[in-house]
């Protein structure tokens, strides 16, 4: 039985280094800002994905997933839930191998479908607290 702690821990150590983050701009005060932050310093190339395509902590960003011109692992996603379930379908589209839905962000269909595909999803959970919980492994 697949458990969402196997998927969590599957995800962030198996899953791949590179995180589309999905609402990723240059506001230091949004909560995707310092989350990004954290995934950088656990080892994660992080890719922001906002239709400024700023870059952000270093890296270039692009208006979509469908931009991105090298493959990406995970897409982290810092949307509206009323806007995720498409950023989970744009995921399955360009070939990620995951989809994290951030806190308070929550579309069953959007994690049925997504898993329908293939592809690992967890929902309503942040990698910068879960990451801590494995002991800092990733």
């Amino acid at each position: 039985m697949n458990t969402e702690a196997e998927t969590i821990r599957r995800i962030l150590q198996d899953a791949g280094d590179t995180w589309a983050v999905v609402g990723l701009s240059g506001n230091r005060s949004r909560a995707a800002y310092g989350v990004a932050e954290v995934l950088q310093r656990f080892g994660k190339r992080i890719v922001p994905v906002h239709p400024k395509a700023e870059t952000v902590h270093g890296e270039r960003g692009y208006a979509s997933l469908a931009q991105i011109p090298f493959p990406v692992d995970v897409v982290d996603v810092f949307v509206n839930s009323e806007l995720a379930g498409a950023v989970a379908d744009e995921a399955v589209a360009v070939g990620a191998k995951a989809v994290w839905f951030q806190l308070g962000v929550i579309d069953p269909r959007a994690y049925e479908r997504t898993r329908a595909a293939g592809l690992d999803m967890v929902m309503d959970r942040c990698p910068a607290i879960e990451i801590p919980a494995l002991g800092g492994r990733t």
